[in-house]
């Protein structure tokens, strides 16, 4: 796949609109505090308004709102962050008058519950309803998988993966014509080594105090139980080496029951010194570039796995567990490697092969990967597949 197809998509979109009055789209969403739910959001809205759509986004706000203002979306401050039912049924009348006001022809909901009120908000407007699957949401037990189906009853149900769309039809029977699967996006500029200055490097590498003597193990992932921290510790200890560092870093949400787990798990296989955690990281790009090696741990499938398509657009190798979206970003043993999920064996057998190519191997690696990223999973593509599908549900010329 090429870039040629991005631009056609959204020239065609935008020609659509020319000698009418141009569609609008509301996307609603609980919040604009940060995350892969709100960065495709402002992606979406942002490319809307440069192709002449109307961009509406609905949430409760948050640090994120100015970035898409500034580019010609709008954004609707109400209380969508909220799962009290007496609250989502009153947000119901609030979308409808958004609707009418900026005479909105797709409403897109992006979470579960501000998409129970998006849901009958469009359908007493009489105007089109369409929906992004996320995540697997939990599943098991029937109240949940009943609060999750809102997000499988768009006229068409975005998933973010082939594995997200294949639980789309086996857990609620969606079927194939509504589905349409949008991998996220990377934006790769910004994840782009060229762009990355030495003084940004050198800035990271001193306030986290990295020995120059060691391999960088990179481990991005919140601190909770299902990101994997204590495999990845034990993954370290079976590794065998005292020459490597793993950089544990994210947003610091964990208990601290939790950190004391990790840190006495640490002691007891006698890796303390080679683990150190450290908190969210602004810049990301230059992370990367620290790096020798990109980890991903996830215990549970990750409906994409956003950390290792960043790691793959800043060349660098990969180790991630042989499941959920990982399966669709790395090529196994050609732009990382695949390890059996929750297998700390294999997970050492994998970072030991990524640590140990030889210059002429990484460079090799990292042109297919960057080639990879910037050929399948840009955000340009994503926002350029996303316009096609309102424009197919809108069925607009050329859709």
């Amino acid at each position: 796949m090429t870039a040629a197809p991005e631009q056609d998509n959204a020239s065609a979109a935008q020609a659509n609109t020319e000698g009418a009055r141009a569609p609008v789209v509301l996307q609603v969403l609980p919040s604009l505090n940060g995350g892969g739910v709100e960065r495709g959001t402002i992606d979406v809205a942002v490319a809307l308004a440069r192709a002449g759509w109307g961009s509406i986004v609905a949430s409760a706000g948050g640090p994120m709102v100015r970035e898409m203002t500034r580019a010609g979306a709008v954004h609707v401050e109400l209380p969508l962050d909220t799962k009290n039912p007496f609250k989502m049924r009153a947000n119901i009348a609030r979308l409808e008058r958004v609707i009418a006001e900026y005479n909105v022809d797709i409403v897109h909901a992006r979470s579960r519950a501000p998409a129970w009120s998006a849901e009958v908000a469009a359908r007493r407007a009489g105007v089109h309803f369409v929906t992004t699957f996320h995540g697997t949401y939990g599943h098991r037990f029937g109240p949940k998988r009943f609060y999750n189906a809102v997000m499988a009853r768009g006229e068409r149900v975005i998933a973010i993966s082939d594995f997200i769309a294949n639980h789309l039809r086996a857990v609620y029977r969606v079927e194939d014509d509504r589905i349409r699967t949008i991998h996220r996006g990377v934006d790769v500029a910004r994840f782009n080594p060229d762009n990355v200055t030495q003084e940004r490097i050198i800035d990271l590498a001193t306030r986290w105090q990295l020995p120059d003597d060691r391999k960088i193990i990179l481990f991005p992932a919140r601190f909770s139980d299902w990101k994997g921290h204590e495999l990845a510790i034990e993954g370290v200890a079976r590794l065998g080496r005292r020459d490597v560092l793993c950089v544990m870093v994210g947003a610091d949400t964990g208990s601290e029951d939790y950190m004391r787990r990790l840190t006495e798990l640490a002691a007891r296989r006698n890796v303390a010194d080679l683990i150190r955690f450290v908190d969210y990281c602004r810049d990301m790009p230059a992370a990367y570039m620290l790096s020798d090696v990109v980890l991903s741990a996830a215990t549970k499938p990750e409906a994409f796995g956003r950390v290792l398509a960043e790691a793959l657009a800043m060349g660098r190798p990969v180790a991630g567990p042989a499941h959920g979206g990982a399966l669709e970003i790395v090529d196994d043993q050609k732009t990382g490697w695949l390890y059996r999920p929750g297998n700390a064996e294999s997970m050492a057998a994998a970072l030991h092969a990524a640590l140990g190519l030889d210059a002429a191997g990484r460079l090799r690696l990292a042109d297919l990967a960057m080639q990879t990223m910037r050929e399948r999973f840009t955000v340009e593509r994503m926002c350029a597949d996303t316009l096609a599908v309102y424009a197919e549900v809108l069925g607009l010329d050329g859709a």
